[in-house]
């Protein structure tokens, strides 16, 4: 009797070694991604911070961009990401909806899913491609918003289509099933019921599309950014400045690389502002909703 009490002692104290071991880990992981996310904010804000002024913010570049600002560059970043997420958004939650509300499952719909999980692993500089290709060249829509928007809408829009079907399989069963024996027709349940409900899910995907649309540099390199230009766009098929290429022309092909540094670092300091200031747009628009939620 003893013995049989020693040995689940031991084992007890097995097991809270092992959970112990494995909580410590996941803090220790925790706690490593945490000091490297500091240390390269930290080395941004050292690098850059001293270049930020209103003139930086506000001038388009001159002396070949060794001096003046990058206006442009932060204007034509915000038409792109918002373009991207104008049309990246709704055909992402329309698939969404069909492949989970309308669609037969089957085979076809798994093999759908798998097409659709393998495009969310493509990398950028296909799509870069693939944007060339069929916008820019077959459209000829030029290099301009217009075909740097549909390229980075596709790009994102593997991500917002995942994201929207689990935030519609979020929402309860038993709301659909009470609506329809209302008499309520299947299109104005998930109009009006399952969609104000599967929302904030839907704007999760929306960040994650923000974040990911807003700091690509291949994608829009052959489809919509200018090496450098002073003038703003007039329309959707002017070609535009954007931060992301703008770090990429300055680090790489500048006319004085080492006396740019501080514009190089001031830049990205501000293409990681301008990317939290949309994320935190929409977080506040999906805690809204969230307060707001029906159920």
């Amino acid at each position: 009797m003893k013995h049989a009490i020693n040995n689940q002692i031991n084992q007890m104290k097995w097991r809270y070694f092992r959970q112990s071991a494995f909580f410590g880990l996941l803090r220790a992981s925790a706690l490593i991604i945490t000091l490297a996310l500091g240390g390269i904010i930290f080395y941004i804000l050292y690098n850059g911070l001293s270049v930020i002024s209103w003139e930086f913010i506000s001038k388009p570049p001159t002396h070949s961009m060794t001096k003046g600002g990058i206006m442009p560059a932060i204007l034509g970043t915000i038409y792109l990401t918002v373009g991207a997420i104008s049309i990246g958004l709704p055909l992402g939650v329309a698939s969404a909806i069909y492949l989970t509300e309308y669609a037969k499952q089957g085979k076809m719909i798994r093999f759908i899913k798998v097409g659709i999980n393998c495009l969310a692993g493509v990398p950028s500089v296909v799509f870069g491609l693939f944007g060339l290709a069929f916008f820019v060249i077959l459209f000829k829509f030029g290099s301009s918003i217009l075909a740097g928007s549909l390229t980075l809408g596709f790009l994102i829009l593997p991500t917002i289509i995942g994201a929207s079907e689990e935030a519609l399989k979020s929402v309860p069963q038993t709301f659909r099933e009470a609506s329809l024996a209302l008499g309520v027709s299947k299109w104005q349940t998930i109009y009006r019921i399952v969609l104000p409900n599967a929302l904030p899910g839907i704007l999760t995907g929306s960040i994650l599309g923000i974040g990911r649309a807003a700091g690509e540099t291949a994608p829009i390199m052959f489809t919509a950014a200018a090496y450098f230009t002073a003038k703003l766009p007039g329309s959707i098929f002017d070609e535009v400045m954007a931060l992301p290429y703008h770090i990429y022309v300055l680090a790489t092909a500048g006319t004085n690389i080492e006396a740019t540094r501080p514009i190089q670092y001031g830049t990205v300091l501000v293409l990681v502002a301008v990317v939290l200031g949309i994320n935190l747009i929409a977080i506040l628009i999906r805690g809204y909703m969230r307060r707001h939620k029906r159920w």
